[in-house]
């Protein structure tokens, strides 16, 4: 469904100073995003001037498709360092975790999707305290090495 310009939506734009956009891989998902992109102008324009897109999420991912790999190379090529590394696959278990009441995170914590959401959340902590997501990578890898290594393995 297209993105809507509600009473709650607007309040949280004049409230807020960033955006963080969830899109999904799929043709209509870019019409849509265009249609927000528009709003967030409009509200920037007369009611939030600090108002702006910081983060843009590639959601139902699949890359055995074609179209999900057009859009999220579309989205990446548009919008460059808003784009999350991260995206998040298409999953069963993210579908069913709602009919449960539940989070993907709660309903089945081992599951890509989880993982993925949790990546993505640690991707966002990293880039709101300054550190670049591939330097920590990096240095986290380097860390669990040196672990193995003390440990024997």
């Amino acid at each position: 469904c297209p993105p809507s310009l509600g009473l709650l939506t607007v309040n949280a734009m004049v409230a807020g100073a960033e955006v963080l956009i969830p899109i999904q891989c799929e043709y209509y998902a870019l019409e849509g995003l265009g249609q927000l992109l528009r709003n967030v102008d409009l509200v920037r324009g007369h009611l939030n001037p600090d108002l702006h897109v910081s983060t843009i999420l590639l959601t139902m991912y699949d890359g055995r498709t074609r179209l999900a790999s057009q859009v999220a190379e579309e989205v990446r090529t548009h919008f460059g360092k808003e784009v999350l590394r991260t995206s998040i696959p298409r999953s069963v278990r993210i579908s069913e975790a709602p009919s449960y009441g539940q989070t993907v995170l709660t309903y089945d914590p081992g599951s890509s999707g989880s993982l993925s959401y949790l990546e993505a959340a640690r991707e966002i902590a990293l880039r709101g305290v300054g550190v670049h997501y591939e330097a920590q990578q990096a240095h986290t890898s380097m860390q669990i090495s040196q672990q193995n290594v003390s440990e024997g393995m």
